[in-house]
């Protein structure tokens, strides 16, 4: 591993934040690593850097955990799913077992709980049987959390494993005592503890259960973009048709669809022509028409004809695998929300030993007889109720969901502070070729000066824009094509950004682009003025052309507004975000453009250079700025911009400029985006006030709070339940985004 590659380890053992950091300080101590993110909810982590995986894995195991390199992700995430299936049953035998103890524990504790006194025969033979029981319970069902703890202590750590071993080990030798030694209690007050270590231990054991279902569930987005992918694919060779392994595809090899097939890899098609479903990449419902030289992406599905094409990318190199990488890489980032969390985290387990060490000695020293009853009973609640996993998971939760979801219409994210900040945006700048319009401008008028004719003004402009690369050359090429005009040659070429290009042709210096270009160099345009503006109002792009110093004429390109802008634009404005234009187009057509999509603002004859400084000023006046983009010429402005959008075509996936690919190439996917990402911060926030409210409040109440007001002190075994399904809430609220709709 270099220090510009990184790698997943599958980490086995984590089961609250406290492991999380545990598992970070021990990558973060391995010479060469860089950087390092762990992932509690799915139980990975990414390391970046230089060192050796050998090395990692020591770590993480000296640190009490196990750790595996993840190399092949679709075989590594159907293990997974395997083992966690597994897991769950064991877990669900355990917290069976437990409960069942639990059962006989209660009803020797009935007496105890209705006012009575225990019966000497059955604390005489009861209570010891309870207590090879309750401890076959600790090595049956709950063994990993005196595991777990002991190997926390070893690191000089504490972790959720330290509260429950801490307390059901305090339980277990009290109740002990009791049992061997009642002489040493005041009379009626030696009552063991055996229904809360059964009860306890089955609750926390079943609520892990529960949480490890509803955790796969939030999976389901990767898993779905994995099943895209068919397992054998058909390569023609040696003229001949065979079904292969779909590992086994290399590039340049030939491979034939069949209508109703899934396309196995990324290709270039060569013959026969079909309707092509993307959806599954870029949202898109309406299929799209391929022809030869069409590029196709692997996981769509080919709707219509049987066509043949030639494999370009296979393996991890296929549109699909960067999606699901990217995916993967989104849903393991932690969002600066997240962060605090996790800082919280780190405390936790630390502060509630305090609070419960302090409890028992309050109680002991200042509570009521018994004493030592109640000084045990509120500590050991103290150490069951707090809960540091509801903290753990309350964000990375839902950045899985949330991320999947957006992956499910189009929207790639890169990392956890794009997807908090999208949602924060006050501004919305769009550039306008391919983001407000098609991208596929055409000439729409030709308007010669006198003493011009339309074909040799078209020719001039064609043979000057064959050496260019603005957008608008292709246009003028297609133009000249279509009259089969021969091209001229051109000498002494130059572009100028912004501006135009010019050169020698036939003898003669000439020059095109906008009217900024012929003003600059003295070419008076007022014969056409009235023709441009008139050109620029139907929102074309008048440029002009002229001859040795002459005007020769307008070459009027107009560029179609895609079908969906415009109700895009609207929902930007429903979200009450403001949007404004940017581009280098002249100021009239600008203007026509924004007016007939409703944007707000308008920068025009922009130079590409200077469209980052643009979204600078906006930042700089307090604006929370997104920047839509291709991520080619607007990569500064991209990069500049608190979120940066580019538009994709379905196979454009790692555009590095953009915070966010739009893979659909639909403007409608920065709303969705933006929703998305205040649904899932709104869900963020949702799962940390409840666990911190949990916490805040759980434990004061288990230390006592209510005792001296209501007398009511809280059952270790209701604590137990809390905790359980606190954990349970979180993940089944994050799982709530799934339904989301934006």
């Amino acid at each position: 591993m270099t220090s510009s590659n990184s790698l997943r380890l599958a980490i086995d053992g984590m089961r609250c934040a406290g492991c999380v950091a545990g598992v970070e300080t021990a990558l973060r101590g391995v010479p060469g690593v860089a950087e390092v993110n762990v992932n509690f909810a799915a139980r990975t982590a990414d390391v970046r850097g230089e060192a050796q995986v050998p090395a990692l894995i020591a770590a993480v195991s000296k640190a009490g955990y196990r750790a595996s390199e993840i190399i092949d992700e679709e075989a590594a995430e159907s293990e997974k799913e395997a083992a966690e299936l597994a897991h769950y049953r064991v877990l669900m035998r355990k917290s069976q077992f437990a409960l069942a103890v639990a059962v006989p524990a209660l009803a020797f504790g009935f007496p105890a709980m209705l006012g009575g006194n225990m019966p000497h025969a059955l604390m005489q033979w009861g209570s010891p049987a309870l207590a090879v029981l309750t401890l076959t319970v600790m090595l049956y069902s709950g063994p990993q959390f005196f595991i777990g703890a002991w190997k926390s202590l070893r690191n000089h750590t504490a972790t959720m494993d330290t509260l429950i071993a801490l307390g059901m080990a305090a339980a277990w030798g009290y109740s002990l005592t009791v049992t061997v030694a009642p002489r040493l209690f005041p009379a009626g007050t030696a009552e063991p503890f055996w229904d809360v270590i059964a009860v306890v231990i089955g609750l926390v054991v079943l609520g892990q259960a529960l949480e490890m279902r509803a955790r796969g569930r939030t999976s389901e987005a990767v898993k779905r973009l994995i099943g895209l992918k068919p397992k054998t694919a058909r390569v023609v060779r040696d003229g001949q048709e065979i079904d292969i392994p779909l590992a086994e595809v290399r590039v340049n090899d030939t491979l034939r669809v069949r209508p109703g097939e899934k396309i196995p890899v990324d290709g270039e098609l060569i013959e026969g022509h079909s309707l092509v479903d993307e959806s599954m990449l870029t949202g898109e419902p309406m299929p799209v028409e391929k022809n030869v030289g069409a590029e196709v992406s692997g996981g769509t599905l080919n709707k219509s004809g049987t066509f043949l094409f030639r494999a370009t990318r296979v393996g991890k190199d296929t549109a699909l695998s960067r999606i699901v990488e990217m995916v993967r890489q989104a849903q393991g980032a932690k969002p600066a929300i997240g962060r605090m969390a996790d800082t919280v985290s780190a405390w936790f387990v630390p502060a509630v030993l305090i609070v419960a060490v302090t409890t028992f000695v309050v109680w002991f020293d200042f509570g009521p007889e018994p004493r030592l009853n109640f000084a045990m009973i509120a500590a050991v609640t103290v150490l069951v109720i707090a809960c540091p996993c509801a903290l753990g998971l309350a964000t990375p939760m839902s950045v899985m969901v949330g991320v999947g979801k957006a992956a499910e219409h189009g929207i790639l994210i890169r990392n956890g502070d794009a997807l908090q900040q999208a949602g924060q945006l006050t501004t919305v700048v769009l550039d306008k070729t391919g983001t407000v319009t098609m991208g596929k401008p055409a000439v729409t008028a030709l308007i010669p000066a006198a003493g011009h004719d339309a074909d040799g003004l078209l020719r001039l402009a064609a043979s000057l824009e064959a050496g260019s690369e603005h957008p608008l050359a292709e246009a003028v090429l297609n133009a000249a094509k279509e009259r089969g005009l021969a091209l001229a040659p051109v000498q002494n070429f130059q572009a100028v950004a912004g501006h135009g290009v010019h050169g020698e042709i036939d003898g003669k210096h000439v020059r095109f682009g906008n009217y900024k270009f012929m003003e600059e160099h003295g070419i008076a345009c007022d014969a056409l003025h009235d023709q441009a503006q008139q050109s620029a109002s139907r929102a074309e792009t008048p440029m002009f052309l002229a001859a040795d110093g002459m005007l020769a004429g307008i070459v009027a390109v107009a560029d179609p507004i895609k079908p969906d802008s415009k109700t895009a634009i609207a929902r930007l404005h429903a979200l009450h975000i403001k949007v404004v234009m940017l581009t280098g187009d002249n100021a009239a057509t600008a203007h026509a453009v924004a007016k007939q999509v409703g944007i707000d603002a308008v920068f025009a004859e922009v130079l590409p250079q200077d469209k980052d400084k643009q979204v600078a000023e906006l930042i700089a006046r307090g604006e929370k700025v997104g920047m839509v983009g291709d991520g080619i010429n607007d990569a500064p402005a991209l990069a500049r911009a608190d979120v940066g959008f580019a538009i994709g075509t379905g196979t454009d996936v790692a555009i590095e400029s953009a915070d966010v690919t739009l893979m659909s190439g639909s403007l409608h996917g920065v709303p969705n985006a933006i929703a998305i990402s205040r649904a899932t911060v709104r869900n963020i926030r949702q799962n940390l006030f409840g666990a911190f409210i949990y916490n805040v409040l759980g434990i004061p109440i288990a230390a006592g709070l209510l005792y001296p007001l209501f007398g009511l002190l809280l059952n270790p075994m209701i604590a137990g339940a809390a905790m359980a399904m606190s954990s349970v809430t979180v993940v089944s609220n994050a799982g709530r985004l799934r339904w989301f709709k934006p």
